[in-house]
């Protein structure tokens, strides 16, 4: 990639100026139930904010699968200012695997894979994927109210959600984007990636949080014809670029993904098992690009403000400063711990197709695949926790970079 490319596409102003210049972005990829994470980091937050404030500090808001549903839930509840990000942490705590997917099988299934098998070729006859998914319309249209969030947005409060799905029809990757009426920023087309602005519904959030295989495809109308949709996270080359469309210049951005994934390294020699594979295919789906996107934004950024201020003066790109937050520990490690927490059908099923190892002294890349799906209480809990630890132990750098920059009088420039 050239550099030309590289600054065009992730560190060019924004046409005309926004109406929150000096605010910070907020993305938050995907991951399932991973992405509990995000919730604990951003509960941590929300006591970090400066006494008094009480505006909602994100006025971008950009969401990659679970993310996006996330992102959508702060959205909702912006109008009730930093208090929301309390309210999201809420949310998850009452969670549990039944409000999101279904998954019909009878209790002797792990029995054997061929049993295992009959039953999942079943569901996906019936669903067109391994897990029914309605109940997570419902647990939607319950925890995210449109109409709040058109509200927000009017009133200022937010001036941009973005859900991010990949189009299995034509295989672009697409970010949707709902603004505030006077919004300035035009939609942006990239090779493999562009944008749509139009009001984000729940089925904006199904396909951007549809699992590739576990949940099904949804479609959505675009250019005036229907495209099926499917997780955000696929073909995802720079999460960050929605942010930077819209004249972000700090963001923040949350992942789940994890420094090592140490469960894959094991002493015996058979080979990895379907579970290790499924897991390690699930990896890198979603978290494979924004470590890459991150330090490529950083390498131009560094090199923008090396300029001499002159030339720096008349380019029209701007360094874009961006803090990103992961798990400082394996969450497959943690995801072991808890994996018999799964619904019983869903534990057994997976147990019977060889893609789920639950006996003693398996290693944490047995449950790697669960870890997606384990949106059960004592593994909420735990990644809640994690995240506000690793936000606690980042408290100094969060603190200063969610502080107002300070503004030169003289020339109107944010440094």
């Amino acid at each position: 990639m050239s550099l030309d490319t590289v600054l065009t596409h992730n560190t060019v102003l924004p046409t005309r100026p926004t109406n929150r210049p000096d605010g910070c972005a907020l993305v938050l990829m995907g991951g399932g139930a991973r992405t509990a994470y995000q919730a604990g980091v951003l509960k941590a937050l929300a006591s970090m904010l400066p006494t008094g404030q009480a505006a909602f500090p994100f006025p971008w808001l950009f969401g990659t699968s679970a993310g996006a549903l996330n992102a959508s839930f702060l959205a909702s509840h912006a109008a009730d200012g930093a208090a929301a990000l309390g309210e999201l942490a809420r949310f998850w705590q009452g969670l549990r695997s039944h409000q999101v997917y279904r998954l019909d099988a009878p209790s002797w299934v792990r029995a054997s894979r061929v049993l295992a098998g009959w039953t999942l070729s079943r569901q996906v006859k019936r669903h067109r994927a391994l897990l029914d998914t309605l109940p997570l319309v419902d647990t939607l249209h319950r925890a995210i109210d449109l109409g709040r969030l058109e509200a927000a947005l009017e009133r200022g409060a937010v001036e941009a959600l973005g859900v991010t799905a990949s189009s299995y029809t034509t295989g672009e990757h697409w970010t949707f984007c709902q603004t505030r009426t006077d919004c300035t920023v035009q939609p942006w087309h990239r090779p493999g990636r562009r944008s749509d602005f139009q009001p984000i519904t729940i089925e904006h959030l199904m396909a951007s949080s549809a699992i590739p295989f576990l949940f099904p495809a949804v479609p959505l109308w675009v250019n005036n014809h229907r495209e099926h949709f499917g997780d955000g996270s696929m073909r995802q080359l720079s999460p960050l670029s929605p942010a930077i469309h819209f004249g972000a210049r700090r963001v923040l951005v949350i992942g789940v993904g994890q420094p090592q994934r140490a469960g894959l390294v094991s002493g015996n020699d058979s080979g990895p098992t379907a579970g290790t594979i499924a897991g390690h295919a699930m990896a890198s789906v979603f978290h494979d690009t924004l470590q890459s996107d991150v330090e490529q934004t950083m390498r131009v950024s560094q090199t923008l403000a090396r300029l001499p201020p002159g030339l720096a003066a008349v380019l029209p790109y701007r360094p874009v400063e961006v803090l990103a937050i992961q798990p400082s520990v394996s969450l497959d490690e943690i995801a072991l711990k808890h994996v018999h927490e799964l619904p019983v059908t869903t534990r057994h099923t997976l147990t019977g197709l060889g893609a789920l190892d639950t006996r003693r002294g398996a290693n944490a890349s047995a449950a790697a695949l669960a870890s997606y799906l384990l949106f059960e209480p004592g593994f909420v809990q735990a990644l809640m926790a994690l995240g506000e630890h690793d936000a606690w132990r980042r408290q100094d750098e969060l603190k200063a970079f969610l502080a107002p920059p300070v503004t030169d009088g003289a020339q109107g420039a944010v440094r």
